[in-house]
């Protein structure tokens, strides 16, 4: 009878488990979204307050 208890354990430890790493993964993902919005959000307020003039910074010099 023992054996059934710690079997039934095991797996309610497993499923415990396996709910917390599908809930931190969510929260990652979460996480995540709102960076790549605030990124492309601060692209688009640099792009606009500084539009290119010219070609100034498109012609590179490399010398070897």
């Amino acid at each position: 009878m023992n054996s059934v208890n710690n079997a039934g354990s095991s797996y309610g430890m497993e499923a415990l488990s396996a709910k917390m790493a599908k809930n931190q993964q969510e929260i990652q993902g979460q996480q995540s979204l709102k960076l790549l919005d605030s990124a492309a959000t601060s692209t688009q307020q640099i792009q606009s307050s500084a539009p290119a003039v010219g070609n100034i910074g498109q012609n590179i010099n490399i010398k070897v």
